[in-house]
């Protein structure tokens, strides 16, 4: 291991005293300390929020230059270095935890001081030498952490939520599919995991690609919030230290420069007060995750067997499901699928506590609302991708399997109740469990219809369409 002597550090001062900072790193002295304070995650910043904020440090830097707040030298330095990040540079200096006190000033320090250091060298000065380009007085110029991590944060799950809705626009597609292809498989649909009335599998298909485009819809009108930003506020909303010709302009270069749709908020107070836009994006993120969820549950079920299961679909094979029991298959992608549900609704309980706690003109718990949302919107995007990959594509039907139990449900009998009436359908049924015998046999043999009004009416395609229950009281006025 290269050992650091000590001509290799320089030193650096805060309010707190003096640091030694390895010579070669790009942060500063209040990014080691936040960085020795909070070692929670053992993570990183998520990439997304880094280039967030060299993107609002890039707009703060050329709206300051029109407004005649920061030198053209300096500007044009801070833009290229914030370009130099935007290309993924310095990547390895932004070390702070995801989890911090301190409403994300370390995190917005950490930016400025790579940012400065990076500047700094581009105007021919030493990293360290803050005389030059200073990362609060010239990087940080009439912002404040609180207007900036709030837009980072915004920004940041805005960009990630587009990539979500990709990929749940793939899902909704791949389910469509599955609904053409499984028209005309006829299957017993089941209420509380008991046999209720015929259905088809391409319903129950299409059934599930409505439920995930309602869900794509209301995450669409989330994100329409997400776009409301409070930067331009400084550290309460009062613009205090920001020109005011910055305020005007901070958002639309922003927009530019970012190449995203964005606003500034109405009321700037209430937009650095308040974090429930981020309770309403993280709402949205549960309710498709419980769908999905629910969607796997679904297809576990239906795959189980496959000799003592219900075996109605055929599930991907994707791995050994066991390391005693040979041959094995475990539904392991649907699996998956249930466990980002589980992780995404503890998510949402967090950001709901963080974004309640929140006291008077500031949230100081924006960090771990970051943390939980990026979280949840990266592993829901993983989770739909793999689940459209490796499961959805490759679902099969046993159509053969689905008939068989359909035509020895005694579910079959509601279609029965209009014509014999509920309490004799009942009886009969009874009959059939404890005999072991078909619905249609017992009603042949009680002479309650004949076989070509059984037919009519136990037809399990039309059990499955509204309205044909007149066309099978035309059968039976016919024949009676």
């Amino acid at each position: 291991m290269k050992e650091t002597k000590v001509e290799d550090y320089r030193i650096e001062k805060d309010s707190l005293g003096t640091r030694d900072i390895p010579g070669d790193v790009y942060y500063g002295v209040q990014s080691l300390r936040a960085a020795e304070n909070f070692h929670i995650t053992g993570l990183r910043m998520h990439p997304e929020i880094i280039n967030s904020l060299a993107y609002i440090k890039k707009a703060a830097a050329i709206t300051n230059c029109e407004v005649g707040m920061l030198e053209k030298r300096k500007a044009q330095a801070i833009v290229q270095a914030c370009d130099e990040i935007l290309a993924g540079k310095f990547r390895e200096d932004f070390i702070v935890d995801p989890i911090q006190g301190g409403a994300g000033t370390s995190l917005n320090m950490n930016a400025n001081e790579v940012i400065a250091n990076r500047a700094i060298e581009l105007l021919g000065g030493n990293k360290g030498d803050y005389s030059i380009i200073n990362p609060n007085d010239d990087v940080n110029c009439s912002q404040s952490t609180n207007d900036v991590i709030p837009t980072a944060g915004k920004m940041t799950s805005l960009r990630l939520l587009k990539n979500l809705k990709h990929e749940l626009l793939q899902l909704h597609g791949a389910l469509c599919k599955k609904a053409e292809e499984f028209n005309d498989v006829i299957k017993m649909g089941r209420t509380q995991l008991q046999d209720a009335v015929p259905i088809r599998l391409g319903q129950e298909f299409r059934a599930y690609s409505v439920a995930i485009m309602r869900d794509i819809h209301r995450m669409e009108k989330a994100m329409g919030e997400m776009r409301t930003l409070n930067l331009g506020g400084t550290a309460v909303g009062t613009g205090l230290n920001a020109d005011e010709a910055y305020l005007h302009r901070i958002v639309p270069i922003l927009s530019e420069v970012s190449d995203m749709d964005l606003a500034q908020a109405y009321d700037l107070i209430d937009a650095t007060q308040n974090l429930d836009v981020f309770v309403a994006v993280s709402g949205a993120v549960k309710a498709c995750a419980v769908t999905l969820s629910k969607i796997a549950n679904d297809l576990r079920l239906m795959s189980s067997g496959p000799r003592a299961g219900l075996a109605e679909i055929n599930l991907p094979a994707k791995q050994n499901g066991s390391s005693i029991m040979p041959g094995k298959i475990n539904p392991v992608i649907p699996e998956v699928v249930n466990q980002v549900a589980f992780n995404i609704i503890g998510n949402d309980v967090t950001i709901t506590m963080a974004a309640e706690a929140g006291q008077l003109e500031l949230n100081a718990f924006e960090p771990i609302v970051f943390y939980c949302m990026f979280q949840s919107i990266d592993t829901l995007a993983y989770a739909v991708h793999t689940f459209v990959e490796n499961c959805v594509t490759g679902i099969t039907a046993n159509e053969t399997r689905c008939r068989y139990l359909v035509e020895n449900s005694v579910g079959i009998i509601t279609a029965i109740c209009p014509y014999v009436g509920y309490q004799k359908a009942a009886d009969i049924a009874k009959k059939a469990i404890k005999a072991g015998a078909s619905v249609r046999d017992l009603i042949l043999q009680e002479n309650l219809l004949d076989k070509e009004q059984m037919d009519s009416l136990l037809d399990p395609f039309h059990m499955t369409e509204p309205g044909t229950i007149r066309g099978t009281m035309d059968v039976l006025n016919k024949t009676l």
